[in-house]
């Protein structure tokens, strides 16, 4: 077949057809003919048959393949294009970042049995321990839901796997600490956590008590009352027990059954029959709940006695954290925590309603007993929603050694906001420099006090990297006060992103900014920049001859500009002795129609992009005349990678919108 396929392809490379059925024929029959078989075709080839392999076989050439300079990147993109659908942008660049998200996606839906049409089609591949072994390997991130009971049964070298290679761990299901069905979830987390490498915890529920249950022992010193009620009340008569089990030479090997619905009787059924055993179901049938949330205790329950001594565990430490449904009493077992949670170094809470004033100066007393330690490691933190602007100042008084600050506002209401005191020390210079490298600020008011934002921007002059979404001026303010402080405090700026703002009338504080800048990234979406400009296309054309001058300048967005028919004049941006050194550019929901980007496109072919440029075109109406369209995509590809998703004309709302 190998000769047949290499001869097909010499003598006849059009026979598409004889050529497709080898390749279908290799997958088929890839274990029987062997990594070399496939290593020994012309490389023409090899690139050809990529596309047609499986998940793992392209996991298991890789290696081979990229020591002969061959990328598998190809495949990868290929199983994700057939996972989310034609009209879905694929925008991962190397081989690494799609493996990845395939690996990540599909374990997923493999592990706990979710349905989805691509693993339908190719469950033989998938459903397969080679796969998952193969998938273990690459991802970093762990979800943990129901059911897990099989990395501690038919499955547990795959949670030895995950042990080495997991860096981060969401907790996605309430765990009920009260119920022993639990403990396998616990186990699992232990494992991850203390005995493997992850360092980041992302708790996707409301449940206090099992934030208190990760936060113990892993880097805070707070022990909180109900838990240790929880561990230690019940661990004198469970270990004792273990003991005498164990010392009478029955086997302490335990095996959780898997598949058993959640209305059955909770059970811990032993691999062989044990005095242990016969505890566990004594309890069961007499409805006791003598069993324990520690974790040191659960890695005995659920790890095989040679006979030798048992070793206490190392606790691991939480170097980040994320809260994605933080409520009061969440916070209050947080709060308790931070003042000796030395090891944390990012902080991320999300609520979704507004957090109340009281939580925030709760937290920001916290912050601050933290703060005060010299062993205090957190420079990252990210908050929302806050309830009105002035206690960003709280939160960084209270964190003065923070780099990365992310910060959501949303109030609706007007006048001044009269908070509870809070104190500061003597020596707080609400003036004085701020270590601040990255600043996000998304605000949702009726009106934004501008001195706020420009105060943060002169005292941060360290600045790398500035978000600001959805700030709303009083009359007598202007968004130019905010580039006019750039320009003059920030020289240090590398990423830019200004976001559903009004900006048409500050142009040339921006062609000021960039004039003398060294901005890698300039985002600027739904600014409104033409806006209230007679002549669009001169607008567009002074803003593309700044831009040509930033020479270190590579991913530039405008999206949501309503730029339409005058996107055509962006393809200056390559023209002249000094093309621009974008490489990726965004015009996404701009309402370009078919007939524009076909001339745009004909512009960027004779002002040819030195490099390959990504081209981000999603939600235009390419639909309304899709030979057109295609044919400007065509001319667009040798020279761009295209980000392109469907679009329904028939929707005239989003039309409208689009078109404002």
């Amino acid at each position: 077949m190998q000769d047949t396929a290499r001869k097909t392809y010499q003598n006849n490379p059009k026979e598409i057809c004889l050529k497709e059925m080898c390749f279908r024929a290799v997958r088929e029959h890839f274990a029987a003919l062997g990594i070399a078989a496939v290593l020994d075709l012309p490389t023409p080839l090899i690139k050809d048959l990529i596309p047609y392999l499986t998940v793992c076989q392209l996991d298991e050439v890789q290696p081979s393949l990229n020591q002969r300079g061959i990328s598998t990147h190809c495949g990868w993109i290929g199983v994700l294009q057939d996972m989310c659908g034609p009209n879905h942008a694929i925008d991962f660049h190397t081989e690494e970042e799609a493996k990845h998200e395939v690996m990540r996606t599909l374990f997923t839906l493999v592990f706990y049995g979710l349905t989805n049409p691509f693993v339908k089609r190719n469950i033989t591949n998938l459903n397969t321990p080679s796969f998952l072994k193969a998938a273990a390997k690459c991802i970093k991130h762990f979800f943990l839901t129901r059911p897990v009971e099989s990395l501690t049964a038919e499955q547990r070298p795959l949670l030895d796997l995950l042990e080495k290679g997991i860096r981060s761990v969401g907790v996605s299901q309430y765990i009920d600490l009260s119920n022993r069905k639990t403990q396998t979830a616990l186990y699992v987390l232990h494992r991850l956590l203390d005995h493997g490498v992850a360092k980041k915890v992302v708790v996707h529920v409301q449940c206090p008590t099992i934030l208190a249950w990760i936060l113990h022992g892993r880097g805070s010193q707070y022990v909180n009352p109900v838990l240790k009620n929880l561990m230690h009340s019940k661990t004198a008569s469970f270990v004792s027990q273990v003991t005498s089990a164990s010392s009478d030479g029955a086997s302490c090997s335990l095996h959780l059954e898997t598949g058993a619905s959640e209305d059955q009787e909770d059970q811990v059924i032993p691999r062989k029959r044990s005095k242990w055993a016969s505890i566990f179901a004594e309890e069961a049938d007499s409805g006791k709940t003598n069993f324990n949330v520690d974790p040191q205790v659960l890695c005995q329950t659920f790890t095989p006695c040679d006979g030798s001594p048992v070793k206490a565990c190392q606790w691991g430490q939480i170097e980040s954290l994320e809260i994605r449904q933080c409520r009061s009493d969440s916070l209050r077992v947080l709060n308790s925590a931070l003042p000796t949670f030395f090891c944390l170094r990012c902080l991320t809470l999300h609520s979704f309603s507004t957090l109340r004033d009281s939580d925030v100066l709760a937290l920001a007393r916290a912050l601050k007993q933290l703060s005060e330690s010299s062993h205090s490691s957190l420079t990252a933190l990210s908050i929302s929603v806050l309830p009105h602007s002035s206690l960003v100042e709280i939160l960084l008084d209270s964190s003065p050694n923070v780099t990365s600050l992310h910060v959501e506002i949303q109030t609706v209401m007007w006048g001044p906001r009269f908070i509870p005191h809070y104190p500061r020390t003597a020596e707080s210079d609400m003036s004085a420099e701020l270590p601040l490298e990255k600043l996000v600020l998304k605000v949702t008011e009726l009106q934004t006090d501008l001195n706020f934002v420009t105060s943060l921007l002169r005292r941060s002059p360290r600045l790398d990297s500035l978000h600001v979404a959805g700030m709303r001026l009083p009359t007598g303010s202007s968004e130019g006060q905010l580039l006019t402080i750039l320009s003059e405090s920030n020289h240090f700026l590398r990423s830019l992103n200004l976001e559903d703002m009004k900006l048409c009338d500050s142009l040339p504080k921006i062609l000021n900014l960039l004039r003398d800048c060294k901005l890698e990234e300039l985002r600027l979406n739904d600014c409104r920049l033409l806006e209230k400009s007679n002549d669009k296309e001169e607008v567009l054309q002074q803003l593309v001859a700044a831009l040509k001058s930033v020479s270190s300048l590579h991913t530039l967005s405008l999206a949501q500009n309503r730029l339409a028919k005058n996107v055509c004049v962006l393809a200056e941006l390559f023209s002249g002795s000094s093309p621009s050194s974008v490489r990726h550019l965004d015009i996404s929901s701009n309402f370009i129609k078919p007939a524009e980007l076909l001339e745009f496109a004909e512009r960027l072919k004779r002002h040819h992009p030195p490099h390959r440029l990504t081209l981000d075109l999603r939600k235009n109406p390419g639909d309304r005349d899709p030979d057109t369209w295609n044919d400007a995509l065509r001319m667009l590809d040798p020279f761009c990678v295209l980000l392109v998703e469907g679009w329904n004309s028939t929707n005239t709302m989003a039309d409208h919108i689009s078109n404002m």
